[in-house]
């Protein structure tokens, strides 16, 4: 059972960078080519076959030929060469061989044929064709010439498997060339990021009039480094600003770089950079940048040697740029903070545009963006939806509307309804219903006041977000779940947001315990969660006792030689007020379980009665029973 909080990070934008790609051909393995070779060589045993088949004409001795002339059963004589063809009545024919330089007639005269017999019988005499000395070659230029072809075949393949080796260390990078008007993507099919479009907006005037900029003695820059959070829309300003700029867009990802082999990385710069240099004004961009550009520490074993070696490579092609040479490398990262710093000096990646998640009149935009193609009933009201999603990134949001027009074609409908958004933002955040997760009376009642400790806990302290949905309805891997959302959009957590947050999450594991005195697995995530904030008080933000000091080195969880920055001693104070800070929060959350039970009991009751329980439905019961309900301020 996991209580709902807002996403800090979702997963990134859908890339849709396939354009104009050149990529070598397919080569056939050895194998597949053997199995072709067999193939043709039965087809052409079986067609020999049948021609031989055919030759049903049956080759008498010439005696004999002669007997059934004398018999008058041959009424007609083919004399082709040294071949004699004869014709019965019944239209069958017979074959037979004479002698070379002898005339057919003195042959059949020594064989006894009288000259009547002769004379009544039609003999014809044509030359002999070509196709017989042929057709006495082919059995034998036919295996030539297949046994040619093979040899052909498969030396096509090895010289293709050279091909594709020599190939290996060629860049495969994508290409989007400006004339490609269904891969082009402009500033204004961007929506939200204004600052970030601000400062690359200077990016497309060095592009697009360098002249202006280099006749004052101005450098374009070289590097553009593009930080956010996954799904922000880093990978779409990158080619808004080639489609602005009007220019070709290269795009690989840093991994693409990477290889079994040591050197293939670096071979792969060297040509990228040499594709983009023949194509000028061009911009390069490297997405996932932190996969090649770490920082560099000595390896162990050998490892990380290609790695380095394609940074190093990167390095060196951004330093040899011409001053007049239009070309700019954009990278993007979601994690700046272990990019080495040879990257960062001024006159590489310099210049660096920070995307922060949409707030809410700029998740509007996006949602306005991604409904063009969809049709709305008239209850949806956009501007609600973004209230409902304070946290969610670009991509959350194309996902939101994706299921719900899904939810929608499900059910046989042919426009997206409000209510369709409002589901899909729950399924965006913890996954489908599992209808299928039947909970016993006793799990159901256990759930429903877990839940209801939750809503009470946060609906009674001055600093915890006010209480949109609860459910025990299972979704994902929560048994069920309470929804809050804070009033306005908020950039900073306070120390009184924090000690709330944590009293709060440990307001169904009082519940359990309070009210059926011993607790289940369903409170698992929300210790885990309430522990991750206490500790973050404590090492990284400085909100506890132990002073404004920091005991975690940034990105420590990242590097294989990290060492713990306090002593052993330190440590044990650290647990120690992550400790009593835990327990301030059980305190506070049992205080409000125990005063305020017959509320706890009214929640439940009407949870396990209608399963979900709305925002309105749940400030009436607040209401019912004394508790003040929090005010949402308007934002204009």
């Amino acid at each position: 059972m996991k209580k709902m909080k807002i996403p800090k990070f979702a997963n990134k934008t859908k890339k849709e960078t396939t354009g104009n790609v050149t990529t070598g051909k397919k080569v056939q393995s050895f194998s597949q080519q053997l199995f072709g070779a067999f193939i043709i060589f039965m087809f052409l045993v079986w067609g020999y076959s049948l021609i031989e088949q055919k030759k049903t004409t049956p080759t008498i001795p010439l005696s004999q030929f002669a007997d059934l002339v004398i018999q008058q059963q041959i009424t007609s004589i083919t004399v082709e060469g040294d071949s004699l063809t004869g014709e019965k009545a019944d239209k069958t024919k017979v074959i037979s061989k004479k002698e070379s330089g002898s005339s057919v007639l003195e042959t059949l005269k020594i064989y006894g044929v009288s000259s009547s017999t002769l004379a009544t019988t039609t003999i014809l005499v044509s030359s002999e064709k070509g196709f017989a000395f042929w057709g006495s070659l082919i059995p034998i230029i036919i295996p030539i010439l297949f046994l040619g072809f093979m040899i052909w075949w498969l030396a096509r393949g090895i010289k293709g498997a050279n091909v594709q080796a020599l190939s290996f260390g060629q860049s495969r990078a994508k290409v989007i060339y400006p004339d490609d008007t269904k891969e082009k993507i402009m500033f204004k099919d961007v929506a939200g990021a204004k600052e970030a479009k601000e400062e690359l907006a200077e990016i497309v005037e060095f592009l697009r009039a360098p002249k202006k900029f280099t006749d004052i003695g101005a450098q374009i820059p070289k590097g553009v480094l593009l930080m956010g959070a996954p799904g922000t829309g880093k990978t779409m300003l990158a080619r808004a600003v080639a489609g602005e700029a009007g220019v070709p867009f290269f795009h690989l990802s840093g991994s693409e770089f990477e290889e079994m082999f040591v050197g293939v990385g670096a071979s792969r710069v060297r040509d990228l950079f040499d594709m983009a240099k023949k194509a000028a004004p061009a911009i390069i961009f490297i997405d996932e940048i932190d996969a090649v550009g770490r920082t560099r520490s000595p390896s162990l074993g050998g490892q990380g040697e290609g790695r380095e070696q394609t940074l190093n490579q990167i390095l060196v092609e951004m330093d040899g740029f011409e001053p007049t040479m239009n070309l700019i490398v954009m990278a993007a990262t979601n994690r700046p903070d272990v990019l080495d710093q040879a990257l960062l000096r001024p006159g590489r990646f310099d210049r660096r545009v920070t995307l922060d998640l949409p707030d809410r009149s700029d998740r509007e935009a996006i949602l306005s963006v991604h409904v063009k193609l969809k049709p709305l009933a008239e209850d949806v009201n956009l501007k609600v939806i973004a209230e409902r999603t304070p946290g969610f990134s670009g991509a959350d949001l194309y996902s939101l509307m994706n299921e719900s027009a899904i939810l929608a074609a499900r059910e046989e409908r042919k426009s997206v309804a409000q209510f369709d958004l409002i589901r899909s933002i729950e399924k965006v955040m913890l996954g489908p219903e599992r209808k299928s997760h039947v909970l016993t009376p006793q799990e159901k009642k256990i759930t429903a006041y877990h839940e209801a400790g939750h809503a009470l806990v946060a609906s009674c302290l001055p600093d915890a977000d006010p209480i949109h949905k609860i459910s025990i309805i299972a979704r994902g891997h929560a048994g069920g779940y309470t929804l809050k959302l804070p009033l306005d959009e908020r950039r900073l957590m306070s120390r009184a947001t924090f000690l709330d947050d944590i009293a709060m999450s440990l307001g169904g594991y009082v519940t359990e315990k309070e009210i059926f005195g011993d607790i289940t697995t369903g409170p698992s995530n929300d210790l885990q969660v309430a522990t991750a904030m206490a500790r973050a008080m404590v090492t990284r933000y400085g909100m506890s006792t132990l002073g404004p000091v920091t005991y975690v080195p940034e990105g420590e969880q990242r590097s294989v030689f990290y060492s713990k920055e306090y002593s052993e001693a330190f440590g044990e104070k650290i647990d120690g007020e992550v400790k009593r800070i835990l327990d301030e929060a059980w305190q506070r959350a049992r205080s409000i379980i125990i005063d305020k039970r017959p509320v706890l009991v009214a929640i439940a009751e009407e949870l396990m009665r209608v399963e979900n329980i709305e925002r309105e439905e749940f400030e009436k019961l607040l209401t019912l029973h004394g508790i003040p309900v929090k005010k949402k301020v308007e934002v204009v």
